[in-house]
């Protein structure tokens, strides 16, 4: 990845520089290169790159999804009361801030993508890479609307055309637009032509490339089971003949650089005071003990006692699964009615005099979690698998029985593990042994669908992909949370089912932001869009 990334930094300093040297010669814009002067091929790293990192850390996920999940919880003590939005739905001084992260951000990114696209189009020999750049439009914008709802789509990026105040689509038409696209450029794909060159994902290989863009097109076929399920069904289909992922090699893992492009979920947790306050939510260590899952040995860890240690990213807590516990939802530190100590679980807190951490001895995620060169989870076999069980469940076509793809997904999810370092590996045997000892309950629909969607819970949660789990949940409504209900919240005590518009949108977008807002039927954290169960 590092490597990668150096390429593009240094090509794109040398390529401005030359451009400004023969301007005469090449008659552009010094400040920006055209197809003639500037490879393409240097865009990929830094999107790809983008993209992971928007799914991460203070953009939003860990301090919204994750919590809003009961994946990770927080008392929000000390210095790192932004966690409030997240565990308790409690306004902190920064959120307007956490709220227009992933807009600002991911509309940037898919602007890059969308000029990777323009630039290889005049080169016959880039069909590929102009194909790429449409499917990470797709992916990058899909991310917005599942977090948003209704945003621009087909005015958007068209500033050079004139159009820097764009409609929003709404979603029932937005879903069919971005399936269609990346059909489009699915169909594009040509192993015979020539392969991306700087690329960090799939190092060029049109095939699983390929795979990864069908794996999406499924992922965002069931989206739609709950409001258009004929089309659900039929890009299901598409998905399938197509081709994807077949194992966990296919999957779409990146791996980060530590010093350039970090895994933000890493940098939050490796901040003292994150490092203190975010631990693993109750429901989910109670998920994985009850169940004897192998994953809970090397996600979760309780601190040494006492502040100091607490506080330090770098000490090592005891791993021993029989003495994990995860921490509520919902509580603080304040000493009042919803202080942490008055829980009937409370383990006490830990440390003497000035150096009691009265947090507990809750359970933390590992230090697999700190390293900033961590694997940031873009799409997995594991995740297409237990769709493909919920989707079986519900009667679709798919290649093999629900129970089956669960079996899959389960082992996947399991495998895919690894890639955060040989402290995560579970071996192939164990999960296969853990699998056939949990096999889906086929007693009724519920029950299947409940099963196959506590496990997309959980594993979408311990890799970190946090807003894949909220997205997941609100589509199945799985598993069953209690929402938490704390002095102050901005939903009236319930789970936020999206995230409001920038202000900016407001002000900068006026007519169009209001038509958006009066087709959604408001703008509220608890807006029902579209796809949504």
């Amino acid at each position: 990845m590092k490597r990668y990334l150096n390429i593009f930094f240094i090509g794109f300093i040398l390529i401005l520089s030359s451009c400004d040297k023969n301007f005469d010669e090449i008659n552009t814009d010094p400040n920006r290169a055209g197809a003639e002067t500037f490879d393409p091929n240097l865009i990929l790293p830094n999107i790809l790159a983008s993209y992971a990192q928007n799914t991460t850390g203070y953009n939003g996920s860990i301090l919204f999804q994750s919590m809003w999940t009961q994946t990770l919880a927080s008392t929000t003590t000390g210095g790192a009361n932004y966690y409030s939005n997240g565990d308790k739905y409690v306004a902190s001084g920064s959120i307007n801030s956490y709220i227009q992260n992933v807009w600002n951000n991911d509309f940037s990114n898919a602007s890059r993508a969308d000029q990777m696209e323009k630039l290889a189009s005049a080169n016959p020999e880039l069909v590929n890479l102009q194909a790429l750049g449409k499917m990470m439009k797709v992916l990058t914008l899909s991310f917005v609307t599942d977090i948003y709802g209704d945003i621009p789509y087909s005015e958007a990026l068209m500033a050079e055309d004139g159009i820097t105040q764009p409609a929003y689509d709404k979603q029932e038409v937005l879903y069919p637009a971005m399936l269609q696209d990346l059909e489009t450029a699915l169909s594009a794909l040509d192993n015979s032509q020539r392969s991306p060159s700087n690329d960090p994902l799939y190092g060029g290989d049109i095939t699983k490339w390929r795979k990864f863009g069908y794996s999406l097109m499924l992922k965002l076929a069931m989206r739609m089971v709950n409001s258009n399920p004929t089309e659900a069904q039929s890009y299901l289909a598409k998905a399938l003949s197509g081709g994807i992922f077949e194992n966990t090699a296919d999957e779409a893992v990146l791996m980060m650089d530590a010093d350039n492009f970090p895994n933000n979920n890493a940098t939050s947790l490796r901040t003292v005071d994150d490092t203190y306050e975010v631990r693993w939510s109750k429901p989910l260590i109670d998920y994985l003990v009850s169940n004897g899952d192998p994953r809970l040995e090397i996600s979760a860890e309780i601190p040494p006692a006492g502040l100091a240690a607490n506080f330090d990213p770098n000490t090592v807590g005891n791993s021993d699964p029989t003495i994990q516990i995860g921490l509520p939802n919902g509580y603080d530190t304040s000493g009042g009615a919803t202080d942490i100590s008055n829980h009937p679980d409370f383990p006490g807190p830990t440390g003497t005099g000035d150096n009691v951490a009265k947090i507990g001895s809750y359970s933390r995620p590992t230090g697999i979690y700190r390293e900033r060169g961590a694997p940031i989870f873009l799409l997995t076999y594991g995740e297409i698998q237990l769709l493909l069980a919920d989707a079986a469940v519900r009667g679709y076509t798919t290649p093999a029985t629900a129970a089956q793809h669960y079996s899959n997904g389960i082992v996947g999810g399991m495998l895919s593990m690894g890639s955060f370092g040989e402290a995560a590996v579970i071996s192939e045997g164990d999960a296969l042994n853990f699998a056939a000892a949990s096999p889906l309950d086929i007693s009724s629909t519920e029950a299947s669908l409940e099963m196959i969607n506590e496990q997309f819970w959980a594993s979408t949660g311990l890799m970190g992909n946090f807003v894949e789990t909220w997205n997941n949940w609100k589509r199945t409504g799985y598993p069953v949370l209690t929402p938490v209900s704390f002095s102050g919240n901005f939903t009236n005590g319930q789970i936020p089912l999206r995230q409001v518009y920038p202000s900016s949108e407001g002000s900068n977008n006026p007519d169009n932001f209001n038509a958006a807002v009066s087709n959604m039927g408001g703008d509220t954290w608890t807006t029902k869009m579209w796809w949504v169960k």
